[in-house]
């Protein structure tokens, strides 16, 4: 869950205005059915209807943001919501016209409206195993393109851009240029890291790796140590499990006002017991990395 404000995501904090929450419901339980629904379209319209009541069983959600309904609308009794804050939302955005209409085939008296201004649009997020890094080309040799590059510009050029490289350097300390190598040869190459990383799959949103050896960040500077993810509530030590990439801020559609949220990656790190059989949701932790000022 994130706050759609721009202005929190500048609070302190390792996390900002995010929260995760997890909640690992068994195959035999009292929301969903234990098998799921096919995939493909039924092959006759009363199986259509079966799988519709099949679909609609369950508990029931708020229309609004998905939690738990348990107030229905008095005059439809259909619509379902977590509060009256959100029942008197939808009501502003459509249900009203809805409401009391009788169902018809596609129980357009049931659809749902969009919130995109208040929830973040849905999609369907595939998942695929990621493909083995291929090997490097070996056949350029970074120097010849490097001589290249060099060579392309005039005597003249090359000669009023040493010169003014030089009166640069020559104005800053030793000390002050040693510092400047060594941040920018290590944030460099982290940063160049997290791009090869990413290249095979530009659009990835979540990259997912429970337990594996950490996520790719994007900067060397804000990165936690083993101290700095706390124990999960039961005792347990929490793993790595996933993280969100900055891919997703593309398709949050926030950014309206002029005025974006913004992570570099969110890493999601989650109980390694899987504590909790029931039907809670358990909080866990996330931690918020930005972009570093010369990437």
């Amino acid at each position: 869950f994130a706050c759609r404000g721009a202005t929190c995501y500048r609070l302190p904090g390792p996390r900002g205005p995010l929260c995760v929450f997890r909640n690992q419901l068994p195959r035999r339980n009292d929301t969903y059915p234990e098998d799921p629904p096919p995939e493909g379209p039924p092959p006759d319209p009363a199986a259509a209807s079966a799988a519709h009541r099949r679909l609609r069983c369950g508990a029931a959600l708020c229309r609004v943001c998905g939690c738990l309904g348990p107030r229905a609308c008095g005059r439809c009794r259909r619509a379902t919501y977590c509060g009256p804050e959100h029942q008197a939302l939808d009501w502003r955005r459509g249900h009203r016209q809805a409401c009391g209409q009788p169902a018809t085939g596609g129980d357009v008296a049931d659809a749902v409206p969009e919130h995109n201004d208040f929830l973040f649009p849905e999609y369907e997020i595939l998942i695929e195993p990621e493909e083995p890094e291929s090997p490097v080309d070996s056949s350029v040799d970074p120097t010849d393109e490097q001589r290249a590059v060099d060579t392309s510009q005039g005597p003249k050029e090359q000669e009023e851009l040493g010169a003014t490289g030089s009166a640069v350097f020559q104005s800053l300390d030793e000390e002050t240029l040693d510092a400047m190598a060594k941040h920018e040869t290590e944030e460099d190459k982290i940063f160049q890291m997290f791009k090869e990383q990413i290249a095979a799959e530009p659009e990835q949103v979540i990259r997912y790796c429970r337990g594996g050896k950490g996520p790719v960040w994007v900067s060397g500077e804000n990165i936690p140590e083993e101290k700095d993810i706390p124990n999960c509530l039961c005792g347990a030590k929490r793993i790595f499990e996933f993280q969100i990439m900055p891919q997703l801020l593309n398709h949050l559609k926030v950014d309206s006002l002029g005025e974006s949220i913004d992570w570099g990656t969110l890493a999601v790190y989650t109980c390694a017991d899987n504590c909790g059989g029931g039907n809670e949701y358990l909080e866990e932790f996330i931690w918020k990395q930005d972009f570093s000022a010369g990437s």
